[in-house]
């Protein structure tokens, strides 16, 4: 049986009031490396443009209460993660 997988976009993110948030895409297990590290807390990543959204670490929130974001620049792949 082959699991049809729909192509990965160059942005994703998994805030679903982004216009860049794809369930369909997100129903998979996605891997991110970056700068050749995997990274497991990326909140979203643009692959053209060489970034990933990351949570800061911290306790600091935005005025809306999410955690605040730290944008990283580096080279950026995406995969999808074989079970």
């Amino acid at each position: 049986m082959t699991d049809t997988k729909p192509a990965l976009p160059d942005h994703l993110s998994t805030d679903p009031k982004s216009p860049h948030f794809n369930e369909a895409v997100l129903a998979h297990p996605i891997g991110i490396r970056f700068n050749g590290v995997e990274k497991t807390t990326v909140e979203e990543y643009c692959i053209s443009e060489n970034w990933v959204r990351l949570p800061s670490g911290g306790k600091s929130k935005d005025r809306n209460g999410n955690p605040m974001m730290v944008k990283l620049t580096g080279k950026v792949e995406v995969y999808y993660v074989e079970k």
